[in-house]
């Protein structure tokens, strides 16, 4: 198999669902052309800002066919297909494969966790074998799965016995081991940096590419910091940083990154609905006040394309 590499901006979709919480997936376009304005390579769906553990298979086979078909040229889909289940999670990823999918991901079950490194590196082996065609990341969130083996252990096992292996969604704030895996994965595969809120960190140790549920929505933003940090500005790049950290602070101020992402997009122009019990609703007292502290913080205006 020929390398695969993501880089720049990969968005985390969120899911869009009806009032009634059934998949609306006639708002998958337009979230893809929304992404495509923002400029963002790329879409990790059905991943955790996708709410995949409150989804049906059958729901997320459905999920997967309509991005393959709104993605057009300019997005490269990498589907996610963990599940607790590795049958199920087999079934996803041979699923991915057929519609054409650029990549597929999953995370660690985290009800049964792998014990050892090598059970946790053979559960991918068996995922990645029902789409041998299909490059695949190990999507690595040990504050989700609670699995927490260093990636520089993970990468050099993972790359011998996984022959599709391509890289590693890093989930974490460990940026010593973060650093170390990017250096052990040299050229050949990508360490995709999956927190959002410290970027600049990320690109310091030598990120090329970087997943994130607030690149639905800030990815001006974050490129804006890229750039900076590219020329050298480090003070600016700092500064912007930490008003991009303020919009973040907010998220968590207000039912978290799942729940007031989804009232963003709805503020952006792009409607993806509610999140699905056990998330509670999102009054609309909460959404005027989060509307307010956004635009006395300039979001608005910082984020039009």
């Amino acid at each position: 198999m020929k390398p695969f590499h993501l880089t720049g901006l990969v968005a985390a979709p969120f899911t869009p669902f009806h009032a009634d919480y059934s998949l609306n997936l006639e708002a998958v376009p337009l979230i893809a052309r929304h992404l495509k304005r923002q400029k963002v390579t790329g879409a990790f769906i059905g991943g955790t800002t996708g709410e995949w553990a409150s989804l049906t298979q059958a729901e997320r086979r459905a999920l997967t066919v309509a991005w393959m078909k709104a993605a057009g040229s300019k997005l490269k889909v990498i589907v996610h297909v963990g599940h607790n289940c590795l049958a199920d999670s087999r079934e996803l990823a041979a699923h991915a494969e057929s519609c054409g999918a650029h990549a597929i991901g999953a995370i660690m079950p985290s009800f049964f966790r792998p014990p050892t490194l090598a059970d946790a590196v053979e559960f991918c082996r068996q995922i990645a074998a029902a789409a041998p065609r299909t490059p695949f990341y190990y999507y690595h969130f040990p504050d989700i799965t609670g699995v927490r083996f260093n990636m520089t252990d993970f990468l050099p096992a993972a790359r011998k016995a996984i022959r599709s292996f391509a890289g590693i969604k890093y989930t974490d704030f460990n940026l010593v081991d973060f650093g170390s895996t990017l250096a052990m994965a040299g050229e050949r595969y990508d360490v995709l940096f999956g927190r959002d809120e410290v970027l600049l960190a990320g690109l310091s140790a030598g990120a090329r590419g970087a997943v994130g549920s607030t690149y639905n929505y800030c990815a001006k933003l974050h490129y804006r910091l890229m750039r900076l940090n590219a020329a050298g500005k480090a003070r600016e790049a700092q500064e912007l940083e930490v008003n991009i950290q303020k919009v973040m602070r907010l998220l968590g101020k207000y039912d978290g990154g799942i729940v007031s992402g989804k009232a963003i997009m709805a503020m952006v122009g792009v409607d993806c609905g509610p999140c699905r019990p056990p998330f509670g609703p999102f009054p609309a007292a909460k959404r005027k006040a989060l509307r307010a502290e956004l635009a006395k913080l300039g979001f608005f205006s910082a984020v039009k394309p």
